[in-house]
């Protein structure tokens, strides 16, 4: 008998990644937890095939976790892992799926998504601004700095949500001659000052966060934006585009220095490679408090738990 089960969607590194830490967390807490992770489903051409698809990859992987762990309690992560629950259970989740796909993605979706919301014991969201328990993804720095002998990096495995075209036009009008900027997540021919570095293990992401000046992003939305937070905890000067979303790091940014988000991308590139507050690490690694993982830790053991398991 398991105490408690997450079912994880897992349709993304990040989210997987995110599950085991979640789990880790309430294993650090003296309790014991199963991640039971969705089957990879292949690419669709709409979101409600997509969702149904995926949506019922957790049904089954729950189901399963439900009949050999007999656990305590379910977490669902995220709101669609919920769509078809077996069992009800808490729900865990960066920001609901009708905020980051509105409008006529969401025909079956969404009316269901409000009935999982109303239903669950438990809501578990990653920010304040949702009601419920708010565990965040623990953030830590990730090792001594090296050499800075890296211009910039940044993230790109979706390159429409990250939107690629506008990273690199921007990189375009502000790079100097000898910088280069490191793309991972996908796989590209090279070309000036840009390299593309594919998907890296998370160890090996964060080795190259520790050699660069600075982390690009350029989202039009961002629901959580765990890449930008690593970034902050490892010393890069995080330039950005404002992006509409919950996005934490976009507001740690912003009370750094505002310079730093902006629609003006070119601008902000250069302001973290030339003139970031040079006490910037300090202040981001004490606004990061709240994600460091003994906060989060606290938060599991004195919050979640009791009201989870009762």
């Amino acid at each position: 008998m398991t105490d408690v089960v997450v079912v994880s969607l897992g349709s993304t590194g990040g989210w997987r990644a995110s599950d085991a830490k979640f789990a880790a967390a309430i294993e650090r807490a003296g309790v014991s937890a199963v991640v039971a992770t969705a089957k990879p489903q292949g690419d669709v051409r709409t979101y409600a095939l997509t969702d149904l698809r995926w949506a019922r990859a957790a049904r089954a992987a729950a189901k399963r976790a439900i009949a050999e762990h007999e656990p305590r309690a379910i977490v669902y992560s995220a709101t669609t892992a919920a769509l078809l629950w077996p069992r009800p259970g808490a729900i865990r989740y960066d920001t609901p799926a009708r905020d980051s796909r509105p409008g006529r993605h969401g025909l079956w979706q969404r009316p269901l998504e409000r009935r999982r919301l109303a239903q669950a014991p438990l809501l578990v969201p990653m920010t304040p601004d949702q009601p419920g328990v708010c565990v965040r993804i623990p953030v830590d720095p990730s090792g001594a700095a090296g050499e800075r002998d890296i211009a910039a990096v940044a993230y790109a495995a979706d390159p429409v949500k990250r939107r690629l075209d506008v990273l690199l036009a921007a990189w375009d009008a502000a790079r100097r001659p000898g910088e280069e900027l490191v793309i991972t997540g996908i796989e590209r021919e090279p070309r000036e000052g840009v390299r593309f570095a594919g998907r890296l293990a998370p160890a090996d992401f964060r080795a190259l966060l520790r050699r660069a000046r600075a982390f690009v992003a350029a989202p039009a939305r961002e629901d959580y934006g765990i890449a930008p937070l690593e970034a902050l905890a490892d010393g890069c000067v995080v330039a950005t585009t404002p992006a509409v979303g919950p996005y934490p790091a976009r507001e740690i940014m912003r009370a750094i220095d505002r310079r730093l988000v902006t629609d003006d991308l070119a601008t902000a590139i250069r302001v973290a490679l030339d003139d970031s507050p040079p006490d910037f690490a300090a202040r981001a690694l004490e606004a990061l408090a709240p994600f460091r993982r003994d906060a989060v830790d606290k938060v599991v053991a004195d919050e979640l738990l009791p009201r989870l398991l009762g």
